[in-house]
């Protein structure tokens, strides 16, 4: 391929693949010349396969987790927290749904076969499930701040919670809008090729590189400073709590020996982790889009294979977060287990003797106590 090149992805922050259609002079409308049609690579067969396999781990796991929370022992979680997770694994679902199938589909058939409203619209839905997933990891962050910085403030946090995610959905709604219109079924007749591209909805490259960075701060850059101010602050109270006691001051501590509640402390950790694994995943993926965004070249040096594995990389982070829930709450190990328990007693009847002495062994006991649940 030769001329002025513009990637064709499912969103604006996509890096570079060569098993995805490009057209030369996005910014424009000229006869599309000198063009060869990309093909399925091994390095896209690769993709396909690996993104495949965390599509089926991200949706039972985030599944198992949306039941635990909704109707299991994740009922348990505080009121002000319940929402928080839900919305967090909403977004995981929209990501695992939406984004997955549609990028391991489009890079075995190559070209666009769902027609012009259907491009407009699975654009649109990556770009808010994306926002949507870095806006609540931001609620999060906030709802931790306040519960560490403000440990008596707790009747509120269930509408403050509320409000803000309902923030957080609305911009995502807002900010992923313009896909809806940027994003066309463009045809090139000559090879008889369809793809979902920007291709001429912008008159110059810089108005296209321009509308990159805006997603890029409001997607990452935004969310991570706001997270890390949080976590800065929650750091910093910990820090002056600490030596507050060391010198031999008082102040209120509902545990009476630690400076932060055990089941508050857990959440903190587990939120830590959760914004963690955000940063690890995605922040490759979004540099190589920089790189390419300033020095469009740069798709000719670099290996096919490693853009790919990248945006697999970032998918990582949709299976990682039931992983890490599911580490610090037993409530969804339980869930689990009981899951499993019952699966297995259905898939091997009992004889009638095996029920009776199993009756006769469990009907003392109780189910495991899951009453440590977060609850601040």
């Amino acid at each position: 391929m030769s001329g002025n090149w513009s990637i064709l992805r499912l969103s604006p922050l996509a890096p570079p693949t060569s098993s995805v259609a490009l057209l030369p002079n996005t910014s424009q409308f000229p006869p599309l010349s000198d063009w060869e049609a990309p093909s399925f690579t091994r390095a896209a067969q690769f993709r396909v396969a690996a993104t495949l396999v965390l599509f089926l781990f991200a949706a039972c796991s985030n599944l198992a987790l949306l039941v635990s929370v909704w109707c299991g022992r994740g009922r348990q979680l505080a009121s002000h927290l319940r929402p928080l997770m839900l919305s967090l694994v909403a977004a995981d679902l929209m990501m695992t749904f939406v984004v997955m199938p549609l990028d391991a589909v489009w890079n075995i058939t190559v070209q666009w076969y769902g027609g012009d409203v259907l491009c407009r619209l699975l654009c649109f839905l990556k770009l808010f499930a994306m926002h949507a997933s870095a806006f609540i990891l931001v609620v999060i962050s906030l709802d931790r701040q306040h519960a560490i910085l403000h440990p008596l403030d707790a009747l509120s946090a269930h509408c403050r919670n509320r409000r803000m995610l309902l923030v957080a959905w609305s911009l995502s709604l807002l900010l992923a809008s313009p896909q809806l219109f940027i994003f066309r079924a463009v045809r090139v007749e000559a090879v008889d090729f369809t793809q979902c591209a920007t291709h001429g909805s912008f008159g110059h490259r810089w108005q296209e590189t321009v509308y990159n960075m805006f997603h890029f701060t409001t997607l990452y850059i935004i969310p991570l400073l706001v997270m890390s101010c949080c976590y800065s602050r929650i750091l910093l109270h910990i820090h002056q709590q600490h030596l507050r006691d060391k010198a031999g001051e008082s102040y209120l501590r509902r545990s009476g020996t630690d400076i932060i509640p055990k089941a508050r402390m857990k959440t903190l950790k587990m939120t830590v982790v959760i914004v963690l694994s955000f940063v690890v995943c995605w922040t490759p993926y979004y540099l190589l889009g920089i790189w390419y965004w300033f020095q469009p070249d740069m798709v000719h040096v670099t290996p096919e294979y490693i853009h790919h594995a990248l945006f697999v990389f970032g998918n990582l982070n949709t299976c990682c977060d039931p992983v890490i829930y599911g580490f610090y709450m037993p409530s969804f190990r339980a869930d689990l287990a009981a899951c499993c328990h019952r699966t297995t007693s259905n898939a091997s009847p009992l004889s009638p003797e095996q029920f009776s002495g199993r009756q006769g062994h469990h009907s003392g006991k109780l189910h495991p106590a899951t009453n440590n649940q977060a609850r601040n």
